[in-house]
């Protein structure tokens, strides 16, 4: 909302400076954006009546004005804008004035003829843009007067940024009303009378969506003058609420717009067949806006239509057929109440975005309809003169807004604000908000007026007297509160934890939308539906992911593109997994890596990450709950991930996540090149740690043993660990695998795995004996299983 300072003064003028009303209205909630000039700095520019005109000799688009500037004589002004004419009033340059910019006005000689002095364009006075010619002033100017006192440009347009709760605020009444109630002062606003019709024409209307349009007035005007022009100072109030001056007709509805906050139509008459009628379309209705664009019209949009069709989008714009042009004659004007969720979002699905649409979305006051149509009949009579006939309306009282009453208590009132309010100051804020106030014992009922869509229970009554108190007035007070300490469960591994380790472990947190492309969805999760959206933000965010990995891998090869050698990232997040009609959240961690295995550095090697490192991250989580023992990576079949480089993660016997290498196949259609590797897991699975209890240290010495087995390559060690320590019982204490071999020496299809015993007993000391009859057990239970023979 952009507005004059000296617009909102002659309604509501507090003794204070623009920078302090700009300060009080934000606090009151009310954000100020910007204040800024309504026109650029210039001196000595006056009113000058253009006296005679005359062709330049040497020069086709000259023409040499005699200029009457108050001075006894008149002063000649050479000048290129085609619009100047005999008799015509318009800003005229003294030499020596000063224009926006810095521009100062000499005398000069154009094309051989002298020149004292400027012609301006209401750009060339920073009163625009662009303009194509020479401002016209109106005729009662005076020659030789102060142009910038007689358009009043000693001012300033105040820009809000308000809040979408706040469309009381979207007018000038409302702005008044607001800062009457801060500084304590009363509004004064513009008489509003009843206009008397003089004819009695009239003009059918119906309301068929009494729902949406529970209100509706409309008036035949006739006879209006067509020659006649928006007078300066309302073309001035327009542009210095952000609008254009359009034709004397579209510039009053703008007006009252900007003055009451009512949006307002008119139709030129003569187009109009058989009546109005307040719909819905019909599906394959069309309808070309006044801006050129042609719309197929939803069957859920509301529309104003006559005899042969739709005429304008309810709430939004009018169409082009209908819309008042310079010679239309008659008009028929509309005032109407449209319910904020019959508007809501109509105009966005168009690509639209409106005046109009953005106070009805909001809520326009139902009450104020007839006063927005007597005020803009008065002013077209004023303008354009005219035949007003009567106000036709047509009135839903069941579908309008009916304000519900609110208690507020005193004691409610100092518990949220912290401060005591006495009873007549919050009766007299409510009061002069337009809220009906009664008053009991240390309570109020208070009724908030219609146009206050946003107040409906006690704490918004609280908000409203905060606010006009001043949030920077209320004191600042520390919190008490009786804390409890909350229990904590000792076998569930923090989610921060986790984070923090694989942050130590060299990863990134990435944060991706659970919205992804279907095509992404089919590549990472084939043969699983997933949940479609309604309305998606974008085609590529059309469905729910059940998979972490496809925002991963776009945010790795994101960083991979962009020279970085080692991208490892995590994600923490939901999966949805759809189950018969029900969603399923399912709460993963998740992981993907590529690149070098560690930065560059003369200790060592480089080399490539590759499986086994992404094994011992997920391992070292793993670790972190204490459930290590109790997990097994098993080679395992998955058409995302690589053949033989893929294992699922066991717990218990249940899986809970899977690891390895993404297909090639996938890493070449997702654009990588190189390896790229990757885990998933339940995180419910993985913070299910297991409660640390207390395990005597072994007074006794340890003995190791190392044994050499062959097997078959396909024996997986961890099986082969899995059966030592079953054999070698509770005299085991540590088992390590630490050398695997094949090649010379070994059989084709055979494998060497050197593991290491650690033996010890918690009550004696182990002898010979001891450790013999359990390397026979180890050796005997390896030999069944696996064929396992040792090595020579």
């Amino acid at each position: 909302m952009k507005f004059s300072e000296q617009w909102l003064r002659e309604w509501v003028n507090p003794d204070v400076s623009t920078e302090e009303l700009g300060h009080r209205l934000t606090m009151a909630g009310l954000e100020v954006d910007a204040i800024e000039p309504v026109a650029g700095e210039f001196s000595k520019i006056v009113v000058g009546e253009v006296m005679a005109v005359e062709q330049h000799p040497d020069a086709d688009r000259l023409r040499v004005c005699k200029v009457n500037v108050g001075e006894p004589d008149w002063l000649q002004i050479v000048c290129g804008a085609a619009n100047v004419s005999n008799g015509m009033r318009v800003p005229a340059a003294l030499v020596g004035a000063k224009l926006p910019g810095g521009m100062k006005i000499k005398k000069g000689k154009l094309r051989g003829v002298e020149s004292f002095g400027m012609l301006c364009s209401a750009a060339e006075l920073g009163l625009a843009e662009e303009a194509e010619g020479l401002l016209p002033l109106p005729e009662d100017a005076e020659p030789g007067a102060d142009v910038r006192e007689y358009l009043k440009l000693d001012d300033v347009s105040i820009e809000l940024g308000l809040t979408p709760n706040r469309g009381d605020c979207l007018g000038m009444a409302g702005l008044a009303r607001e800062t009457g109630v801060l500084f304590n002062m009363d509004v004064q606003q513009p008489a509003m009378d009843a206009v008397a019709a003089m004819i009695s024409d009239t003009l059918p209307v119906e309301v068929q969506a009494t729902e949406d349009c529970p209100r509706y007035l409309g008036r035949v005007i006739r006879n209006i003058d067509t020659s006649a022009q928006t007078p300066m100072w309302m073309q001035e109030r327009l542009r210095r609420s952000g609008l254009r001056s359009i034709s004397p007709v579209v510039d009053v509805t703008n007006y009252v717009l900007l003055e009451l906050g009512q949006p307002m139509h008119a139709f030129d008459l003569d187009t109009l067949q058989g009546g109005i009628w307040v719909r819905q379309a019909v599906r394959q209705e069309t309808l070309v806006l006044l801006d050129g664009n042609k719309l197929a019209l939803k069957p859920d949009t509301l529309v104003i239509a006559d005899a042969r069709g739709p005429l304008a989008l309810a709430g939004i714009m009018g169409g082009e057929h209908s819309g008042v042009t310079d010679s239309s004659k008659h008009l028929f004007l509309e005032s109407a109440f449209f319910a904020p969720e019959s508007i809501a979002g109509r105009a966005r699905g168009y690509g639209l975005h409106t005046d109009s649409s953005h106070r009805f979305e909001r809520g326009v006051d139902p009450q104020i309809q007839r006063q927005a149509m007597e005020r803009a009949t008065a002013l077209l009579l004023e303008i354009v003169g005219g035949e007003p006939g009567p106000v036709i309306e047509v009135l839903s009282e069941a579908h309008l807004p009916t304000p519900t009453p609110i208690s507020l208590r005193a004691a409610r009132i100092e518990r949220v604000l912290g401060i005591t309010v006495p009873a007549a100051e919050v009766s007299g804020m409510l009061g002069r908000l337009g809220m009906h106030v009664e008053t009991g014992t240390g309570d109020w009922q208070v009724t908030p007026p219609a146009f206050r869509f946003d107040v409906g229970i006690e704490v918004d009554l609280i908000e409203e007297i905060g606010r006009i108190y001043g949030y920077d007035q209320l004191p600042t007070r520390h919190p008490q509160a009786e804390l409890e300490i909350a229990p904590r469960d000792e076998t569930k591994l923090p989610l921060r934890r986790i984070r923090q380790r694989l942050v130590d472990r060299g990863y990134q947190e990435a944060v991706n939308y659970s919205f992804i492309d279907p095509a992404m969805q089919a590549r990472f999760s084939p043969g699983q539906t997933a949940m479609a959206l309604a309305n998606p933000l974008a085609a590529d965010m059309a469905v729910m992911r059940t998979s972490l990995l496809p925002g991963l891998v776009e945010s790795l090869k994101y960083n991979l593109n962009r020279q970085q050698d080692r991208v490892l990232l995590f994600e923490c997040g939901v999966n949805y997994i759809k189950q018969d009609n029900d969603i399923n959240e399912k709460r993963t961690i998740a992981g993907v890596a590529s690149g070098t295995a560690l930065t560059e550095q003369w200790a060592v090697e480089g080399r490539g990450f590759d499986y086994f490192d992404m094994k011992a991250d997920v391992e070292d989580l793993l670790a972190m709950s204490g459930g290590l023992g109790s997990v097994s990576f098993v080679a395992a079949e998955n058409p995302v991930y690589h053949p033989g480089q893929t294992a699922k993660i066991s717990r218990h016997g249940e899986e809970i996540g899977v690891i390895g290498a993404l297909h090639p196949l996938l890493v070449r259609e997702m654009g990588l090149s190189g390896a790229v590797f990757a885990f998933e897991m339940s995180l419910d699975a993985l913070q299910a740690g297991e409660l640390p209890g207390f395990t005597e240290v072994s007074r006794y010495p340890s003995i190791r043993r190392d044994i050499a087995i062959i097997v078959n390559e396909a024996v997986a060690a961890e099986n082969v660990c899995n059966t030592i320590r079953m054999a070698a019982g509770d005299k085991l204490h540590n088992l390590e695998l630490f050398d695997v071999y094949s090649g010379k020496g070994i059989d084709s299809g055979r494998k060497s795995l050197a593991l290491g015993l650690t033996l010890q007993a918690t009550s004696r000391t182990l002898t010979d004996s001891d450790v013999e009859a359990v390397l026979e057990a180890v050796l005997s239970a390896l030999k069944s299983e696996y064929d396992a023979t040792l090595r020579d």
